[in-house]
């Protein structure tokens, strides 16, 4: 492929963005009850990936894995509320 074509398609494969920008601002601007919900919900997946992919070391010579998983999920909770609670 030449680079006049590989230019072109790489700028092709860019206008894409705005248009998805403006359709994305106007969903949260739309939806901005349920924001906070989803992200606290993309938060809690985001810490879930990192207790049972990045974290390894908490998890070696255990036999049911996820239990260890939930237990300190339950546990950040349990101190997320405790902050919030108390200040």
């Amino acid at each position: 492929m030449g680079r006049t074509k590989s230019f072109l398609l790489g700028q092709a494969s860019g206008l894409v963005e705005p248009i998805a920008g403006v359709i994305g601002a106007a969903f949260v601007l739309h939806m901005r009850s349920l924001l906070p919900y989803a992200l606290c919900f993309a938060a809690g997946a985001m810490i879930f990936v990192v207790v049972e992919e990045l974290i390894p070391e908490s998890q070696r010579n255990v036999k049911n894995i996820d239990m260890v998983t939930m237990a300190t999920m339950a546990g950040f909770g349990v101190m997320m509320i405790l902050d919030v609670a108390l200040g």
